[in-house]
């Protein structure tokens, strides 16, 4: 901060807070319940505090309206609501938007979502560089950013369009955006759910490097040894209310409050006990998947000589970085795209175009929000999918055991997907998979979105189903912690070639590729700060 800005809104860095909230309420509607109730709380200069709970908990809604964007309709009051300095609480749209990008800056959970396809990456980028960076010198300013990002070709990069990247590469473009700002304050909801385990603790390096020099940070996040790793203090959230609150070796270590203690009872941990299955012909055998892209002119390899073969009853674990292939492996599977060579065969019979059966085949995307029509209630998304085997006068009552089945309410079926939380719209995504009974269910990063007690339930009932269901499952993540826990065997993914595969034990327990090594000796521990911290702020 300036001494300029320091005397226009009275702050003295050394003592008052960047933001202070008393009693804060949002509710949607006058005579509706508050989303958030009585909240309280203070962000000081070189501080990361954290906001953890679960989905609906309000702590996405408690972020964003520290910039004016808890959401329409939304009416928020506070005893007291001072951000840099000066009260918020009666701040119009324009008056926002001065502070928006320059002085805070915003990670959001959905890239996909927050980035324009119409513009490219360079375009997102450079908009935040215009007060402070010549136009000769902005293509270098940006390709620089994105590189601290863990982008590796920021040159090619910066002439794409957000739906030509990986999940992974969207949310590390977004991250970049939000610091050409140049923010005090950054305001990062959920920013490392997409990214794979090494990116995500270059990013976290990155931001904490930031905050340590000059910034502070409000960090949202369903990742536990993510908060364990970078935060100075926590507050707990359930139901819009703050159940618990304090240094984050503290809440941690020794949480008071019974909520608290069962999220971090949730966390993934060690290997799941597995039960054994006879071996069985492949419900998916491929072999030698080749898949070249053309980007800007030359020839990407995406996917490069890969043969795998999934059974009944087993769920094969597909790993590696961001741009690895294995989004494309899915794509692949399903018909979504052609490989330009090799070959797949389906329960024994060759898996082409023409033998695809509807319903067989299904998908569970990362991108929950870009894969609902925007038109369709929740019902209808999942009873499309359950029309294909089930009879009209059973559909309703399997849509609800569906939606029952992945822990949502039954008058979830009457709303839209907009009306929902990122981890309800992703319980709807597999609901709506599950719905045709299929063969095989592709899982692509499945349990990215979803806060941790909500993740167990899910990956609970992907074992159920791998267990007591003839469908194979294949599924794709970043998440180690979770492919441990759910899956039989395991194959690694570096620049489109399989470098390791083996059961998922052996795997972890004696890895023989120094890049899957690599991956594990990235993954945050819950209670094991990768890290170096500052005291935490009193």
């Amino acid at each position: 901060m300036t001494l300029s800005e320091i005397v226009r809104t009275g702050i003295d860095t050394a003592t008052d807070p960047l933001i202070r909230v008393e009693n804060l309420q949002v509710r949607f509607g006058a005579s509706a319940a508050p989303v958030v109730d009585g909240v309280s709380f203070s962000l000081h200069h070189g501080e990361i505090l954290a906001i953890v709970g679960e989905s609906g908990s309000g702590k996405s809604v408690t972020t964003r309206s520290l910039v004016g964007l808890a959401g329409p309709g939304a009416t928020v009051r506070a005893d007291r609501f001072d951000i840099l300095g000066e009260s918020a609480l009666h701040r119009t749209e324009r008056q926002w938007r001065t502070i928006r990008g320059r002085r805070i800056g915003l990670v959001l959970q959905d890239a996909l979502t927050a980035l324009d396809p119409l513009r490219t990456i360079g375009q997102e980028v450079a908009e935040s560089l215009e007060r402070s960076v010549p136009r000769a010198h902005r293509a270098r300013a940006v390709e620089e950013f994105l590189a601290s990002v863990g982008i590796a070709d920021p040159q090619i990069t910066r002439r794409q369009r957000s739906f030509q990247l990986s999940g992974g590469q969207r949310q590390r473009a977004l991250i970049a955006s939000a610091l050409a700002g140049d923010p005090q304050i950054l305001l990062a909801d959920e920013p490392t759910t997409a990214l794979d385990v090494t990116v995500q603790a270059q990013v976290l390096d990155l931001l904490v490097e930031q905050v340590r020099g000059g910034r502070a940070m409000i960090l949202v996040s369903h990742d536990l040894a993510v908060v364990s790793a970078v935060a100075d203090r926590v507050i707990v959230m359930q139901a819009g209310r703050v159940v618990e609150q304090g240094p984050v070796r503290r809440v941690i270590d020794h949480p008071a409050a019974d909520y608290t203690r069962e999220l971090l009872a949730a966390v993934p941990r060690g290997t799941a006990q597995r039960t054994g299955r006879a071996a069985t012909s492949a419900v998916l055998a491929a072999h030698g998947l080749i898949k070249n892209y053309r980007v800007l002119g030359s020839t990407v390899t995406a996917v490069d000589d890969v043969s795998f073969r999934v059974h009944s009853g087993e769920v094969l674990g597909v790993v590696g970085e961001s741009g690895s292939g294995k989004s494309t492996v899915a794509k692949i599977v399903t018909g979504l795209i052609t490989p330009d060579a090799g070959t797949m065969t389906f329960d024994g019979a060759p898996l082409t175009a023409g033998t695809r059966r509807p319903g067989r085949i299904a998908l569970v995307a990362q991108d929950s929000v870009a894969s609902f029509d925007p038109r369709f209630r929740v019902g209808e998304i999942v009873a499309e999918s359950v029309a294909t085997v089930t009879p009209a006068p059973d559909r309703n009552g399997r849509v609800r055991q569906l939606l029952d089945a992945v822990h949502l309410g039954a008058d979830t079926a009457h709303r839209h997907p907009r009306e929902l939380s990122g981890g309800q719209r992703q319980r709807v995504n597999i609901a709506r998979a599950l719905g045709s009974r299929p063969r095989l269910v592709v899982c692509d990063e499945p349990v990215s979105a979803l806060d941790i007690t909500v993740q167990a339930q899910i990956l609970d009932l992907l074992a159920e189903l791998a267990e007591t269901t003839d469908a194979a499952f294949l599924f794709i993540s970043h998440d180690l912690a979770v492919v441990r826990r759910l899956c039989h065997n395991l194959v690694v993914l570096d620049q489109g070639r399989i470098v390791e595969h083996g059961s998922t034990d052996t795997v972890f327990g004696a890895p023989t590729s120094p890049y899957t090594r690599r991956l594990l000796d990235a993954v945050p521990t819950l209670g094991t700060p990768h890290l170096e911290k500052d005291e935490p702020v009193a």
